[in-house]
């Protein structure tokens, strides 16, 4: 794997700032800015949902303003992490097969799992993390995916 350059700082006033790169292209583009926090890391994790679900390999790196100046923050997860020490279901479990609304209602669960966890920060999934994240949504109800999402937030909010 060839190294990536380092992010260069961005210009202008501090302000939040998302960056990628891409190893075949070599250089730091801006993904997302704003004068809040919250937006540019809603904006990244969706960003690396999409591009890690078209099997895509970027970095990523945060900007921000600290004592008046622009620093560089970690971002919260590398792709390598799982979330979980637990393993996903074996294939051979018996799992109904969903049908119209019932396939819905488990993509909107999963939906609403990966939104708890963008904003608690975990964007970055491994495909160890999204094979939890659906067997999670397959077995648990409305209400307690719901739950879950909620505490994610009450935790990033902290």
């Amino acid at each position: 794997m060839e190294p990536r350059p380092e992010s260069p700082r961005p210009q202008g006033a501090p302000r939040w700032v998302a960056m990628y790169c891409r190893p075949a292209e070599q250089t730091w583009r801006t993904a997302a800015e704003s004068p809040h926090r919250s937006p540019v890391l809603h904006a990244l994790g969706e960003m690396t949902q999409t591009l890690r679900a078209r099997g895509d390999e970027v970095t990523f790196t945060l900007w921000g303003p600290k004592d008046g100046d622009w620093h560089r923050f970690d971002t919260p997860r590398t792709s390598g992490t799982p979330l979980t020490s637990g393993t996903p279901p074996k294939s051979g479990t018996s799992v109904p097969q969903p049908t119209g609304l019932s396939e819905r209602m488990t993509g909107r669960r999963h939906q609403v799992l990966l939104s708890g966890l963008s904003k608690a920060g975990l964007y970055d999934l491994s495909p160890e993390d999204d094979a939890t994240v659906q067997a999670l949504a397959e077995r648990l109800d409305e209400a307690a995916v719901r739950r879950v999402a909620h505490w994610l937030a009450a935790a990033a909010a902290r």
